[in-house]
């Protein structure tokens, strides 16, 4: 009887194993689909200029049709014009992972597949571009492919996470360790206050290993190259911009802090390093008005362009009117910020106990964090 059992159990094995052989091999004779016969956007030989900041394409294309009935998966994939496809520049999913019969891509991505085929800045070339479908296995690529001539814009393809400063003309010198860091005020744009010697410097955009090295060329930012500073130490701004292959140089002229209620600079704050400015042991006494004592001050920058020409910028708080800080205050209350150049708003306000005091005021142009600024009463 035993016997009898084991001999039935075997066989249904044997059965349900033929069953699920079977299955596995409907699923496999279902993986088939089609290929893409028609490309309809961009059209064949469309011209893109391509935009630094928010521009995009759409690509679109004729579904393709799977045996089984079910979903195709698609993915978009571009080349050399005398390319083949085997060995794509890029590749990317359709919309809805691989879904859908379309592909937004910005013109970021597509300034990088540009760059990709040896297309260079403020240049116009031509790549291609097909699409491939599947199930996830056997892939089927188009027949058809589309040409693509692709402007490129002024900037760099790949902008760098980080950026220092560094050389011996710099306030870290030659040493990359102590390399100066910028602080990333947009997609692709820096900004760094720091001091400037005799000597040569450049940018990196690591401070360890062999870094990737930029400099500006003949008014243009570009990879490799250093640059010369002369005519002694000066404090600078430095705004690099990736994005439009830019960068700006401006020499702090005087920094100082503005007494609202008097309409002028009480006392200037000397540059020390690392992006800091600060006066220490400065008189402070508020205006006396007929309401009471004015506290309000802001902060005063004088800056010399390259060409020489001078402007005056001003510093404030995010707030156009303030109450006193105490020594509650948030941090956030002392964060600086560009204002404009009007008398009292977006002021802020010295603490009460200041009034006939000296005080300490230092202003932190820093990387990390928002700029911002203390105030020690003495």
């Amino acid at each position: 009887m035993k016997n009898k059992f084991s001999i039935i159990f075997k066989a249904a094995l044997v059965v349900l194993a033929v069953i699920t052989g079977c299955k596995k091999d409907d699923t496999l004779k279902n993986t088939q689909v089609s290929a893409v016969n028609t490309l309809f956007a961009p059209a064949n030989d469309a011209m893109v200029k391509l935009v630094p900041k928010g521009g995009s394409t759409s690509f679109e294309w004729e579904q393709a049709r799977a045996e089984d009935g079910g979903v195709v998966m698609y993915e978009v994939v571009f080349d050399k014009v005398d390319g083949d496809f085997s060995k794509p520049l890029y590749s990317f999913p359709s919309e809805g992972n691989g879904l859908y019969n379309r592909l937004t891509l910005t013109h970021v991505d597509m300034n990088k597949i540009a760059a990709s085929a040896g297309i260079e800045a403020l240049a116009t070339g031509n790549l291609k571009w097909t699409v491939r479908s599947s199930k996830g296995i056997n892939v089927k690529q188009a027949a058809v492919s589309h040409t693509l001539q692709l402007e490129r814009p002024a900037g760099f393809s790949e902008i760098p996470a980080d950026l220092y400063l560094t050389g011996a003309a710099s306030e870290g010198g030659a040493d990359l360790s102590k390399a100066v860091r910028f602080k990333k005020t947009a997609e692709g744009v820096f900004e760094v206050y720091t001091a400037i010697s005799n000597g040569s410097y450049h940018f990196v955009d690591a401070n360890t290993g062999t870094p990737t090295t930029f400099s500006v060329q003949n008014g243009t930012l570009t990879t490799n190259g250093t640059m010369e500073a002369s005519g002694g130490t000066k404090v600078m701004r430095i705004r690099v911009d990736f994005n439009s292959a830019a960068a700006n140089f401006a020499e702090i002229e005087s920094f100082g802090v503005f007494l609202s209620g008097d309409n002028k600079v009480i006392f200037n704050l000397p540059y020390t390093s690392n992006g800091s400015f600060k006066a220490v042991d400065q008189p402070v006494a508020f205006k006396q008005e007929g309401w009471g004592r004015d506290e309000r001050y802001k902060l005063q920058m004088k800056v010399k362009a390259e060409d020489g020409s001078s402007t005056t910028e001003w510093f404030g708080s995010t707030n156009r009117d303030n109450q006193a800080p105490t020594a509650a205050t948030p941090a956030a209350y002392f964060n600086v910020v560009s204002v404009d150049n009007s008398q009292y708003d977006f002021s802020f306000k010295f603490y009460k106990e200041a009034d006939n005091k000296n005080v300490d005021v230092e202003v932190l142009f820093r990387a990390d964090g928002n700029y911002t600024h203390t105030v020690t009463v003495k």
